[in-house]
């Protein structure tokens, strides 16, 4: 890819794969009825977001989460409902990592959480014999450790002050539109992954 020196990951939807049918069946299981409307509901976009930014604890947020379902569910019933959003690594996008890190500067920038990332962590090191995730990137950024998170505009910059970037020069990779607009707005190059699409299709 020509005028690119380095790259910004997005994470779920983009190298993990997302199942959100089967977070439904979960929390279906549970009880949980409209499971849509729950979670489409302005009172969890507001605790998901703090959650996202490391305002709240896992115990805070698994007690909204609790009340917000109005069932008296376990943490464990909670974090494994929660978690089941959480695919796979397919091997030929880590391979592609491997292949692209010799070239650019990698980095990952994921909205995420600190349940979400033991899981998925977990997830990797168990497909890739105790491997470890985060060795592919220069550095990966989390939200709830950045305390920011996309498509803020100051989490781009700060990522770019942080590792001195040509913002021109960079490209981050997103599988939300909204999210390529907060990165083009900083300044940096954005390729939207589309439903049906993945990495393996960009013109590397």
């Amino acid at each position: 890819m020509q005028n690119i020196d380095n790259i910004i990951f997005d994470l779920g939807g983009v190298i993990l794969t997302l199942d959100m049918p089967a977070a439904e069946q979960k929390f279906t299981a549970l009880g949980v009825k409209n499971y849509n409307e729950f979670f489409r509901s302005g009172n969890v976009s507001s605790f998901f977001k703090d959650y996202e930014v490391g305002a709240i604890d896992n115990i805070t947020f698994l007690n909204a989460l609790r009340d917000l379902a109005g069932l008296p569910l376990s943490d464990d019933q909670l974090t494994d409902a929660w978690n089941a959003m959480l695919g796979v690594f397919p091997r030929e996008r880590i391979e592609l990592l491997h292949n692209l890190k010799s070239k650019y500067r990698l980095f990952l920038f994921s909205n995420t959480n600190a349940i979400h990332l033991d899981k998925f962590r977990n997830i990797y090191s168990t497909t890739f014999n105790n491997a470890v995730f985060d060795d592919h990137f220069e550095k990966a950024y989390y939200s709830q450790v950045l305390r920011m998170r996309k498509p803020d505009i100051n989490s781009y910059k700060y990522i770019i002050d942080e590792q001195g970037l040509n913002a021109s020069r960079t490209l981050f990779v997103d599988d939300s539109a909204m999210n390529i607009e907060g990165a083009v707005s900083a300044g940096l190059k954005g390729v939207h992954i589309k439903p049906g699409t993945t990495i393996l299709d960009i013109g590397w």
